[in-house]
């Protein structure tokens, strides 16, 4: 292996970093009704009014947060020739944050200068929103905050104090607006009244990527990513119709088209073809299958793995009660009590809608009675590289 070397090369990729999340357009395509009906909600803000509070809701990869990217760029440049409007935004992540308390410190740490921040414990938490209200102030003029991926916040008392925090008397040097982002489409209503009567005060949703529209976006990345004439006719448009079938996720859309690029420089093709594309799609469903798994509760894993074993000894299809024996044996095995029946059938069913494991129903009637049987609907050895934490602590 010691005469390996690296040496760049010029085919396939112009800049690559165009198909990556990170990368902002200079023009969003694809969105242009949310658009319109985010940039209406965004008005009073340039207008030099208090800001209205915003939320966004729909799947992960549906241009949510790259809208908010978009408008509030354009929204900063165009304020700085307002007289009089001084805008400040502070974009925060929630994930990781399972608290109003975290999160409010995490604001007030992204307003504070580096060499003054406040730990994530020690304090109450009225002190905290103490922090937080004296830091918008000293900010003061036009302040909007972006909470991304708000629905890990697990308890409102954030979400209620931010957006009333004018009206309450909490601040008074800052015309303060909130933006919520979730991804889970059932957070709003999972809400307090008196949350969403403030939080949700102007509402956006976000629906899946059609066909047409994840081509508009594939295209524009396309020009900024490749070198001229590279891709083969029919790559954007199955990549388009693959993202579009899949979850309308302009995300996964764009991880293929970078897949399939990245397997024709690996075999040094000079074009990308739907083979490549092919390709790239199973990778990936391969690489999403290993990491639902790993992610998967101990039980499951163990359920997955007596099917695993069963496939092996060529045992399936599977009836639910073979399956079940297995899994005991496996469980006493780690030293763990195994869960009762219903829960193995429930973790069976999770595992066919995660498309890990499928299942057929059969009927025998009075004699034979109804039953499912369970087969791996993914190769042994992506299901055991899912499993590999797993089969490590095995004896």
């Amino acid at each position: 292996m010691s005469d390996i070397t690296f040496s760049p090369t010029s085919t396939i990729f112009e800049q690559r970093e165009a198909l990556l999340e990170e990368w902002t357009p200079e023009e969003l395509v694809g969105r242009d009704e949310e658009l319109q009906q985010y940039h209406a909600a965004l008005q009073p803000v340039i207008n030099n009014e208090t800001p209205s509070n915003i939320f966004l809701y729909g799947k992960s990869g549906v241009g949510k947060t790259a809208a908010t990217r978009y408008l509030l760029s354009a929204l900063e440049r165009d304020a700085a020739d307002v007289d009089g409007l001084d805008l400040s935004t502070v974009e925060v992540n929630c994930d990781g944050l399972n608290s109003s308390y975290q999160a409010a410190v995490a604001i007030v740490n992204t307003l504070r200068d580096p060499a003054n921040q406040i730990s994530n414990t020690g304090y109450p938490q009225a002190s905290v929103y103490q922090f937080l209200f004296d830091a918008l102030d000293d900010l003061g003029g036009t302040v909007l905050i972006v909470l991304d991926e708000v629905d890990h916040i697990e308890d409102d008392s954030l979400l209620y104090k931010l957006p009333r925090a004018r009206s309450n008397g909490d601040i008074s040097e800052a015309k303060l607006g909130v933006i919520g982002i979730s991804n889970d489409l059932d957070f709003r209503n999972q809400l307090s009244s008196k949350v969403r009567s403030s939080l949700c005060e102007k509402e956006v949703s976000f629906s899946a990527y059609n066909a047409n529209e994840l081509q508009l976006v594939l295209k524009q990345r396309e020009a900024v990513a490749f070198q001229d004439d590279v891709l083969d006719d029919g790559v954007i448009e199955m990549c388009a119709a693959y993202g579009a079938k899949d979850s309308g996720d302009a995300r996964q859309a764009l991880d293929l088209l970078l897949e399939a690029g990245d397997l024709a420089r690996e075999y040094d093709d000079e074009l990308v073809t739907e083979h490549h594309v092919r390709e790239a799609r199973q990778r990936l469903q391969t690489d999403q299958v290993v990491e639902g798994i790993r992610n998967y509760s101990d039980h499951g894993q163990l359920v997955l793995y007596a099917l695993t074993g069963l496939a092996e000894d060529n045992d399936t299809p599977a009836r639910t009660r073979d399956i079940l024996g297995a899994y005991q044996e496996l469980a006493r095995d780690e030293g763990l009590d195994p869960v009762s029946e219903r829960s193995v059938r429930d973790y069976l069913g999770e595992l066919t809608q995660l498309g890990i494991v499928s299942s057929a129903e059969y009927n025998r009637g009075k004699g034979g009675g109804k039953y499912k049987e369970f087969e791996l609907e993914q190769s042994i050895s992506s299901i055991k590289t899912g499993l590999s934490e797993l089969l490590k602590k095995s004896p």
